[in-house]
């Protein structure tokens, strides 16, 4: 398996749902279990949140360092490459959608001194919440994991399991075809505000006839400050995307630092003569 590509990939969302009110979900109806209540009342924050994050994070720009690994027996490092870009989402509208892309800007590329090595590429997994956005959660389902508290917050675990058929924001790309995952796993939500502080997700056994034995992937969030605004921003930290096929094993992790406001309008027309 030649350079095996797995992306978060950038997601088409139609423009009316970034201006929806919170996203209904079922169990908020009248009469339903106080327990199930909680949880869509929290989902439906969490929507709203994630749709506003795509405006925030459109309109910055960071450093992404990756290094990507290939593990032998006992899980040893054979072979390590590091390299580093300039990162941005970029949002683009297009017939009334909203595109998003990701611009990864050389500045320090890995020496390809290796002969014969595939390495895992990895793109797209910053915007794995996007599991929770309303284009997408329709996909999943969800249920309550128990609570937990991280430094001084009272996080939610919440469990998504996609549902098989519907759209996935992930996708394994090889040999030039593209396979959606069925991607199941938990995120840990902060109960006051809906933002996601880390997501855990992976896949079971449904892509095993084209050589997929496990994906694990992991992605941490953190507030963030600039000096013209007191408000906080929740942005990924690092990802860690860990691949695993029958012969080979390979673990990569992205990290951002150094976010910095960057703000691009950009709309793009069709014209029809």
């Amino acid at each position: 398996m030649s350079n095996t590509r797995i992306l978060a990939r950038p997601a088409k969302l139609l423009l009316a749902l970034l201006s929806l009110a919170p996203l209904a979900f079922s169990g908020a109806e009248a009469g339903a279990p106080p327990d199930v209540q909680r949880l869509d009342n929290l989902l439906a924050r969490t929507a709203n949140r994630t749709s506003g994050f795509l405006d925030q994070f459109s309109d910055v720009k960071c450093t992404e360092q990756v290094r990507q690994e290939k593990l032998g027996k006992d899980d040893k490092v054979e072979l390590k490459e590091d390299s580093s870009y300039d990162y941005l989402m970029i949002m683009t509208h297009t017939g009334g959608e909203l595109n998003l892309s990701e611009s990864r800007i050389p500045i320090r590329e890995a020496k390809k001194d290796r002969k014969n090595t595939s390495m895992l590429l990895s793109n797209g997994f910053a915007t794995l919440f996007l599991v929770f956005h309303p284009y997408y959660a329709a996909a999943f389902k969800f249920s309550s994991a128990g609570e937990e508290v991280l430094g001084w917050r009272t996080m939610e675990k919440v469990a998504f399991q996609h549902v098989q058929g519907m759209k996935s924001p992930a996708a394994l790309a090889l040999r030039g075809r593209e396979y959606p995952l069925e991607l199941s796993g938990t995120a840990w939500i902060d109960v006051e505000t809906g933002s996601i502080t880390k997501i855990e997700a992976g896949v079971a056994d449904t892509l095993q006839d084209v050589g997929l034995k496990a994906l694990t992937s992991q992605v941490d969030f953190a507030p963030v400050t600039f000096s013209d605004s007191k408000e906080q921003y929740w942005f990924p930290t690092q990802a860690r995307v860990e691949v695993e096929t029958g012969r080979q094993h390979w673990r990569n992790l992205h990290q951002f630092t150094a976010y910095k406001k960057f703000s691009v309008s950009t709309e793009e027309q069709v014209i029809t003569k």
